[in-house]
């Protein structure tokens, strides 16, 4: 028996109608979803914002912001939260697909009935709006229009070509800035998060020549003066060791002297903090074993932790182990480092549904508002990145600590999520009727 069972696909023919009939059904149903997106920007306009009391609208209170392109109508900042938990999308992805649904409804109108037509693929249409959203009204409608009746047959080289038309007739300084952002395409990515088990990871960039000579000359100079004194690594190891020694002692620029004998000071290596985790296993020189580093959300080997403990100009800070079960109380709002590092163990990562900001990143906040008779103690404290701690202060959005590294989680129009070590899962599938 196959493993998979189609009904009634005896033939190839009918395999291939039966996927044709799948994929016009999945773009229906992507459509479908950036129809609602639009209703729910509908739902939440800029007037739909709770007045704030002064004393708290300064910092925090929720605003209007564009979604769309110049002359899309604003949309509640806190909307698109409820909607991305809904369909299990990040606040930013969320905040996307509503811009793309005004976009599309509003400025490319003719693009939008297409796609509800099915005549042009839901993936097609957002991308034009992604490329439209920085395009004046008059450019957005001289795209629409000229692609009116056969977007859905050019090529995207083509419409990249027409966009950049629109932008070079009807926005000539945007075009220019454009142009000079484009025309320097330098980089340089160090893919830290991209990290093996063995410590290792991948650089790559695109520099400008005279920059990359000098680099390769002081990585040459380098792998040779290892080789001097001793290294028996191939060239290629010594020339990824020069690279870690360049930047330890840093500044292969010397900026120093450009600056002047008196600008010594002012230039200072960079100080580099990671924070890894060992297990009392992988401490022990006995034992192979892994360490987690916290930057990267890597894991490690043991040996190649000690390896880097073990260059002399490395700083090793070693913190004591914080029990994550232990309570700790202060009468205080104020929050003490201790307390504030164990809510981060506790739970890495912003506590708000589907958000995966680091949570040394986030805010610490008191999950019973301290105004509200709320502890400053170990059960009442979450980390939230500062959108999510603002959507809960001044919206409906309500959550509860469950334990150590779970919350649970009600929005503002009856959606229950769970927020359990990092990952997230609908309670109830649907809000309740009201």
């Amino acid at each position: 028996m196959a493993d998979h069972e189609l009904p009634d696909c005896g033939t190839p023919a009918a395999v291939l109608a039966f996927a044709q009939e799948q994929r016009a059904a999945a773009q229906r149903a992507e459509f479908g979803v950036l129809e609602a997106a639009l209703a729910w920007a509908v739902m939440h306009p800029a007037e739909s914002i709770s007045p704030q009391a002064p004393a708290a609208a300064w910092v925090f209170a929720e605003v209007a912001v564009p979604l769309g392109g110049e002359g899309t109508p604003l949309v509640a900042e806190f909307a698109p939260m409820e909607l991305g938990a809904a369909l299990g999308m990040s606040n930013d992805a969320a905040r996307a697909l509503v811009g793309a649904a005004l976009e599309l409804a509003h400025r490319l109108p003719r693009t939008w009935a297409q796609m509800r037509a099915s005549a042009v693929p839901v993936w097609k249409g957002r991308r034009l709006a992604q490329l439209t959203l920085r395009l004046p009204v008059e450019g957005a409608d001289f795209v629409d229009r000229q692609l009116a009746g056969r977007v859905g047959k050019v090529g995207w080289a083509g419409i990249e070509r027409l966009v950049d038309h629109a932008r070079a007739v009807f926005d000539p300084e945007g075009a220019e800035k454009q142009r000079r952002e484009a025309a320097d395409g330098r980089r340089f990515d160090v893919h830290t998060r991209e990290a093996t088990h063995d410590g290792t990871v991948r650089v790559e960039g695109e520099l400008d020549l005279a920059d990359a000579l000098d680099l390769d000359t002081a990585i040459r100079h380098g792998a040779e003066e290892l080789a001097a004194l001793g290294s028996t690594e191939s060239l290629d190891v010594r020339r990824s060791m020069a690279a870690g020694e360049f930047a330890r002692r840093q500044l292969a620029f010397d900026l120093r002297g450009e600056a002047g004998e008196g600008a010594a000071s002012a230039v200072k290596p960079r100080q580099v903090v990671i924070h890894v985790h060992l297990s009392d296993a992988a401490i022990s020189r006995d034992e192979a074993g892994i360490a987690h580093v916290e930057e990267t959300r890597s894991i490690v080997s043991t040996e190649q932790v000690r390896d880097w403990c073990a260059n002399p100009e490395t700083q090793v800070v070693i913190k004591p182990v914080i029990d994550l079960d232990a309570h700790h109380h202060t009468d205080a709002y104020a929050i003490p480092d201790k307390l504030t590092e164990q809510t981060r163990l506790a739970q890495p990562v912003c506590a708000f549904p589907w958000c995966e900001r680091p949570a040394r990143r986030c805010d610490t906040d008191h999950v019973t508002a301290h105004g509200d008779g709320g502890p400053t103690c170990s059960c009442n404290l979450a980390p939230l990145c500062r959108r999510h701690h603002r959507a809960k202060t001044h919206t409906a959005w309500t959550y509860d600590r469950t334990d150590a590294a779970t919350y649970l989680w009600r929005s503002p129009h009856g959606l229950h999520l769970v927020k359990d070590r990092g990952e997230t899962r609908l309670v109830t599938a649907h809000p309740p009727d009201e």
